[in-house]
């Protein structure tokens, strides 16, 4: 809409050209709206959008869906263009890096009017510097899923309690059939492992790495030798999703700690898998990292007000508790989670059981830190450990090439 400067300056032809246009036009506002692989969810999110707009009149809403490795070169071509989504969801730790580099709007203002909603240790998730930079669309963190038809065989009765006894479990499952463990190794979803020993990446500010230990050296040193005897699963450091869900579907591995959204692919893949054969546990210690979906406002949205109304509307109760039913999926929302939880306990015992151990002992969640160059840090990191874990490198060396290359990108940050 023109403003009384620009009629003025635009002189008599802009200011027909304005009074020409009609009412409607000029009232439009239109929002674009940015998901990451959740097309199976369409007619849901469209019938939100009708909602939103029949409370709004005068909006239309674009509504893109990427697929994970498409959507973050997307938004930074349509950041570079100066066109970026008004509204983006976005997964893992990408957040702190958009942040960072400007291209988030802060949300802190707002936070008072829907902090209450939300599970405080997950909201905390996208805090930096104080300041909030999304609120939470859905949620996950890791677990330890266990094969009882395994554990029966080994003689193991119940999951493991510490590193140690993970370890020495897997170990009585590995067999020239089975491995004992696996692990998904993306977003840091491997980090309790080192967590339950103790062993923390960085310094608390986050400005040193604090991981080269003898604790670490020992755990790398552990982990290899179990890789080497087959207790561990080697796709744990070569595969990222498909590949270690579908090794333990096949009912051939004893243990694989993942987020829960991977109990949805394994009972889709795995026959074998039921209430009676399938065990659920946390990881020992109860550390866990999420991997969390949430909404971000882009800053260079043209209609920030109306962007932020949007995802108030799509997280609070009515439509936070559709997505958990049709997906059976936590929200962070906590009315809507508890309502979840209470109905898959009558309805579908194992999933209640998944589940629950998403909303317990949420105070230890780990690999969460707020770094502004997540990316180049986890890729400094993780080549450097995978060559300790694959035994082409002695542990030392690893953790000690990989304190000189985290130091360094810490430093360029």
């Amino acid at each position: 809409m023109l403003g009384r400067r620009d009629v003025l300056g635009g002189g008599l032809a802009a200011a027909t050209t304005a009074l020409a246009t009609p009412a409607i036009a000029q009232s439009t506002k239109t929002l674009s709206f940015l998901t990451w692989n959740i097309i199976d969810q369409e007619q849901l999110i469209r019938n939100w959008i009708t909602a939103f707009k029949r409370v709004n009149s005068g909006v239309e809403i674009e509504w893109m869906d990427k697929k994970g490795p498409e959507l973050p070169p997307f938004y930074q071509t349509q950041l570079a263009a100066g066109t970026p989504p008004d509204i983006i969801d976005i997964q893992g730790e990408l957040w702190a890096e958009y942040a960072a580099n400007g291209a988030l709007l802060d949300l802190t203002p707002h936070m008072d009017e829907v902090k209450g909603r939300f599970n405080q240790d997950y909201l905390s998730g996208w805090v930096m510097d104080g300041k909030n930079w999304a609120l939470p669309f859905y949620i996950a963190k890791t677990l330890l899923f266990y094969n009882k038809t395994l554990f029966a065989k080994a003689g193991l009765a119940n999951p493991p309690a510490s590193f140690d006894e993970l370890l020495a479990q897997a170990g009585k499952i590995a067999t020239s059939e089975n491995t004992g463990f696996l692990t998904l190794n993306f977003d840091w979803l491997y980090w309790p492992l080192f967590a339950m020993n103790g062993v923390d990446l960085l310094t608390p500010d986050l400005k040193k790495p604090a991981f080269n230990t003898p604790a670490a050296v020992e755990v790398v040193e552990k982990l290899a030798r179990a890789s080497d005897s087959g207790a561990v699963n080697k796709i744990s450091w070569t595969g990222r999703w498909v590949e270690p869900n579908g090794a333990f579907a096949s009912g051939t591995v004893g243990m694989l700690h993942a987020h829960s959204a991977s109990y949805f692919f394994v009972k889709g893949q795995g026959a074998w898998v039921s209430p009676q054969t399938l065990g659920i546990a946390q990881a020992p210690g109860f550390y866990a990292t999420p991997t969390n979906h949430g909404f971000a406002i882009s800053k260079g949205s043209r209609n920030p007000e109306l962007a932020w109304k949007f995802i108030e509307f799509i997280t609070s109760d009515p439509q936070a508790g559709q997505l958990a039913t049709n997906r059976q999926i936590l929200t962070g929302n906590s009315n809507v989670d508890r309502a979840l939880l209470a109905r898959m306990q009558k309805e579908d015992p194992l999933v209640y059981s998944v589940l629950e151990t998403q909303v317990e002992h949420t105070d230890k969640l780990v690999g969460t830190w707020p770094l502004p160059n997540d990316s180049r840090v986890k890729d400094a990191f993780w080549p450097e450990l995978q060559n300790a874990l694959l035994g082409r490198k002695p542990a030392k060396q690893v953790l000690a090439d990989a304190e000189r290359r985290v130091a360094r990108e810490l430093s360029r940050a």
